[in-house]
């Protein structure tokens, strides 16, 4: 028995293929209308998780200028 490698590059390249396709289909039978909707939702949501995670990793200022003397 031979055994084949599982999850080479161009089997994952062909799956990301089969994926694309089908979202194709998927646009194309739900309208442009309601993909445009979708997409803007998406867009909406992928901002807030970034604007949410910049304010968070913020630090508190706090107020004091610490400067190294020259040598």
């Amino acid at each position: 028995m031979s055994c084949r490698p599982h999850g080479s590059k161009p089997t994952v390249a062909l799956w990301m293929l089969v994926a694309l396709a089908d979202v194709a289909i998927i646009a194309t039978a739900a309208g442009p209308a309601l993909m445009l909707l979708i997409i803007a939702g998406l867009l909406v949501t992928a901002g807030g998780v970034y604007a949410a995670r910049s304010l968070g990793r913020r630090t508190p200022a706090t107020g004091k200028g610490e400067f190294r003397r020259r040598a």
